[in-house]
């Protein structure tokens, strides 16, 4: 065959080869775009959602008893109408962001054709993202939710389709107000009314070309170019929006050159889009709601929109209760930060450079730098500039005077709360403080974060121990022994004293919250045997098999550390939280209804529950929770347990009413900050005032006095015979005879337990007898 030939054939071979693989990959993204838009991506907002959306009605949240804690909705809640709109905002906002906003109908293809060559092809970032305004109203409406890069694929077509589908429904005039009222601004301000409000003290209809140009050059990147933190970025940016505006003939050049030389007027005062009461509940029933909606609509094929449906959601909180918890907390938090840091005085470790440069380098301050191409010296320069800046403070003055590493040093010192109040039979949650302010501080101290429990693990110890035979009324010695199996790992108590001949009864033991005894009941009765009983009682998460265990190393949430508690007011039994009872929609129907869950197994008898929550009383009595009565007054029926771990870094508080389980936390997010000071940032200082200034609140309003009020059912006639013994035994003659205090004393530590079982156990028993 002549090579021409050969050639040709070949040719023909590879056409139509390319031809079958671009029509095959054509038809793929067919499929694919296709398979999103019939849901197979998640389901896309219809029309009815769409055009409820300018008329939506805010879903309510109320407590158990109908009373309002607040709303959700999309967008914030001073919207302005068209008309109020200034026209140089408009022009400024469609000259930088769409230019061909009134021409195209959702989807501007010339903008995205020069996006796709300039960024994936020549590898141009400057080239902008190339979404309409319509678009990203789309994303504002709807908010992306992925995990990984390779969701944005579909989530930017989805986000196309709903801009199509809102052009069809509003008008141009429509969209634009949609747009600005609900985008996001800097300082987490949301609505251009907001931010006018915020940046400039003023209302939209007020803003001046100059402002209006600074307001629309920050929606590019809202913290980069934020006029209070970076004002000449903002400047940079404004005079971008100004050229725009001089390019689309919007302004004149005399106009432009004027504005150009104008130096940034703030007039800064920060507006909360959304303050009330319980915060951090209520975006867990946000998060419920979303997850909710999604089974109902599987169940009954009804879209829900929880935003904008004017569904009414009746909780289990407690309004009254949850106000006074948050009394509580802010009252008492103010004075432990101010202790915190006076107790510190000159060697805090927030200002160690060692400490707070890894969290500047972490900053999104530092990383813009960075992605700026700014050299380290410029970075510092930049980091150490005293500007005003918006951060949280006890004192009540939202704006201060600080550089970025003075505000992430002042973020560091910051100590945070937590609050949890439910009821044991029911599971009911009644109160729930997060953190000290939402505003600031999102993440949720009562649902996400994992904290070494301390001491308040002990009481499941020493449920087990009762479970295993043990009696309340066995003496363990109280000396520190160290054991050698463990590395010579030696716990002593926090009290410092010397119990060299003292043997002491479990009450006494958790009375004084003795760290010696923790180890000794554990050793007894073997580290898989307290695991056991902890998955008994409700809590999932993976504990340590280590001795240490006794000493509260176990990693836990508060929400989790609850549920645990709610067995010992409940026969035994663990109680799943709830905190959603009824979901009704607008016209009053009852589309949800919920219950308590099924408990958990009994983990233990009547006999050991009424035991331990009367030795969790003699904490409160006269234990280390004993300022409950002699500072507090409180003359309730409680029974309590302190904890703190190791270098003070968390105190935690139980506290137990006859009707309601509490846990109060205080402690730092960064986990190398801790107190200075024992007695400042042990549990019964820094978590227990919490309960006590509540608990007194709640003593005055005789409403709540279900729950203040109560009283523990007195002990059954055995119980009262099987504790009823000395809480102190001395060594005897013989005993002290043989034994040197100044000698280090060494054990083995049994981490199974087996050595203490059966005969061997009897005849340690014996040899530990006082003769």
């Amino acid at each position: 065959m002549p090579k021409k030939t050969k050639r040709t054939t070949l040719k023909k071979r590879i056409l139509k080869i390319s031809s079958i693989v671009i029509g095959f990959g054509l038809l793929l993204l067919l499929l694919f775009f296709f398979s999103i838009k019939a849901g197979l991506f998640g389901k896309l907002p219809d029309k009815e959602l769409l055009i409820n959306i300018k008329n939506a009605q805010a879903t309510e949240i109320v407590d158990e008893k109908g009373e309002n804690i607040g709303f959700l909705y999309r967008s914030y809640r001073s919207n302005i109408e068209f008309e109020s709109l200034p026209q140089h905002l408009i022009d400024a906002l469609v000259a930088t962001e769409d230019a061909r906003f009134f021409e195209h109908s959702g989807i501007d293809y010339r903008s995205l054709v020069r996006v796709l060559l300039k960024t994936v092809i020549l590898q141009d970032r400057s080239s902008g993202g190339g979404s309409t305004i319509s678009q990203q109203l789309a994303k504002n409406l709807f908010p992306r939710e992925y995990s990984n890069r390779l969701e944005i694929i579909p989530i930017k077509i989805k986000e196309a389709i709903i801009a199509t589908r809102l052009e069809k429904i509003y008008s141009k005039e429509e969209l634009l107000t949609l747009y600005l009222n609900t985008v996001s601004f800097p300082d987490n301000t949301f609505g251009i009314e907001a931010a006018s409000q915020t940046f400039f003290n003023k209302s939209v209809h007020n803003l001046t070309l100059e402002e209006s140009a600074i307001l629309v050059g920050s929606l590019k990147a809202t913290y980069t170019y934020n006029p209070r933190i970076f004002p000449e970025n903002s400047i940079e940016r404004r005079n971008i929006v100004l050229s725009q505006m001089l390019k689309y003939d919007k302004i004149s050049e005399e106009l432009y050159q004027n504005t150009i030389e104008k130096e940034i007027t703030l007039d800064y005062h920060p507006v909360k889009a959304d303050e009330g009461i319980a915060p951090y509940f209520r975006e867990q029933v946000r998060l419920e709601l979303i997850k909710w909606a999604e089974e109902y609509e599987k169940e009954t094929g009804n879209a829900i929109d929880i935003y904008g449906d004017g569904l009414k959601i009746q909780t289990t909180l407690n309004k009254k209760m949850q106000l006074y918890a948050e009394s509580a907390m802010k009252t008492h938090m103010q004075n432990l930060q101010k202790a915190f840091e006076q107790n510190w005085g000159n060697l805090a470790p927030w200002k160690k450079k060692a400490v707070y440069e890894q969290y500047i380098k972490r900053s999104h301050h530092y990383k813009a730098l960075i992605n700026a191409g700014k050299s380290e010296e410029e970075i510092q320069k930049v980091l150490n500039e005293k500007k005003q800046m918006q951060v949280f403070d006890w004192s009540g003055s939202d704006v201060q005077t600080m550089s970025v590493i003075d505000s992430i040093q002042h973020s560091l010192k910051t100590l945070q709360a937590g609050f949890l109040a439910m009821e044991p039979k029911t599971g009911a949650i009644k109160t729930w403080i997060g953190g000290i302010d939402f505003e600031y501080f999102k993440y949720d101290h009562v649902s996400q974060s994992r904290r070494q429990v301390g001491s308040t693990f002990k009481p499941f110890v020493y449920l087990t121990a009762l479970e295993n035979g043990v009696k309340p009324c066995d003496y363990f010695p109280a000396r520190a022994v160290a054991y050698e199996n463990l590395e010579g790992w030696k716990p002593t108590n926090s009290d410092g004293k010397d119990y060299s001949y003292i043997n002491v009864t479990m009450q006494e033991a958790l009375r004084k919250s003795m760290n010696t005894v923790s180890v000794k009941i554990l050793d007894e009765i073997g580290i898989s045997s307290v695991l056991d009983f902890a998955k008994k009682v409700g809590i999932n998460s993976d504990l340590p098999e280590v001795a240490s265990i006794a000493l509260g190393t176990a990693e836990l949430t508060m929400l989790e550390l609850a549920t645990a508690y709610t067995s010992f007011l409940n026969d035994g039994k663990a109680t799943k939280p709830y905190f959603i009872m009824k979901i009704t929609n607008a016209s009053g129907e009852v589309l949800a209804d919920f219950k308590p869950e099924a408990e958990y197994d009994q983990a233990f008898s009547a006999l050991n529950q009424e035991m331990i929550v009367n030795m969790m009383q003699e904490v409160v009595n006269s234990g280390t929770a004993s300022r409950l009565r002699w500072r507090y007054k409180l003359k309730n029926d409680i029974a309590g347990k302190t904890g703190t771990t190791q270098n003070n870094r968390d105190g935690w508080f139980v506290g137990l009413l006859p009707n309601l389980v509490t846990v109060s936390w205080t402690g730092s997010d960064n986990g190398s900050i801790g107190f200075r000071s024992t007695a400042i940032g042990q549990g019964a200082n820094s978590a227990l005032p919490i309960f006590g200034l509540w608990l007194q609140k709640m003593n005055a309003d005789a409403s709540l006095n279900q729950y203040s009020r109560s009283q523990f059912e007195p002990l059954s006639n055995k119980a009262v015979r099987l504790m009823d013994c000395p809480p102190i035994k001395e060594d005897g003659f013989f005993k002290k005879l043989f034994t040197n205090p100044d000698k280090e004393k060494i054990e083995k530590f049994d981490e199974d337990g087996e050595e203490n079982n059966g005969l061997f156990k009897k005849i340690k028993k014996l040899f530990k007898k006082d003769w």
